[in-house]
């Protein structure tokens, strides 16, 4: 029963993904050619949502729902992080796709973002062996 809740918000993630045409490979083309405001506005209010949740549950302590305290660890900057950025942009930029929309693409009927699926848990694999031996 617990996933299930879990099952639910994905599929209304999804749902409003493509209500707001994040999935839109040629609203992704607009963004990387600077040619709308669109994505760049879904990511600003993104971030402002997600800064407005993390000072809040900072100020009130606040909880899970089962009852454990929420801990959000600080970060440490590395060059990792901007590797990891331009293979991630690269691979956006390619497929037209980051990882939350490739489900909805392909829950809402689009049966080549499979290989980017499946190429996206290739790279996480590969990443896992590799790991080690790369910046961090």
């Amino acid at each position: 029963m617990k996933l299930l809740r879990f099952l639910l918000v994905g599929i209304f993630f999804g749902f409003v993904l493509i209500k707001a045409e994040v999935i839109s490979w040629f609203r992704i083309q607009e963004m990387f050619h600077f040619q709308s405001f669109h994505m760049y506005g879904v990511m600003m209010s993104a971030m402002a949502v997600g800064m407005t949740s993390i000072f809040l549950i900072k100020k009130f302590k606040a909880k899970s729902i089962d009852g454990e305290e929420i801990k959000i660890e600080p970060k440490k900057f590395s060059k990792g992080n901007i590797f990891g950025g331009l293979i991630f942009g690269f691979g956006w930029a390619m497929t037209g796709a980051c990882p939350g929309p490739l489900y909805a693409l392909a829950g809402s009927g689009v049966p080549v973002i499979v290989i980017a699926i499946l190429s996206a848990i290739l790279g996480t694999f590969v990443y896992g062996l590799i790991r080690n031996k790369l910046p961090q």
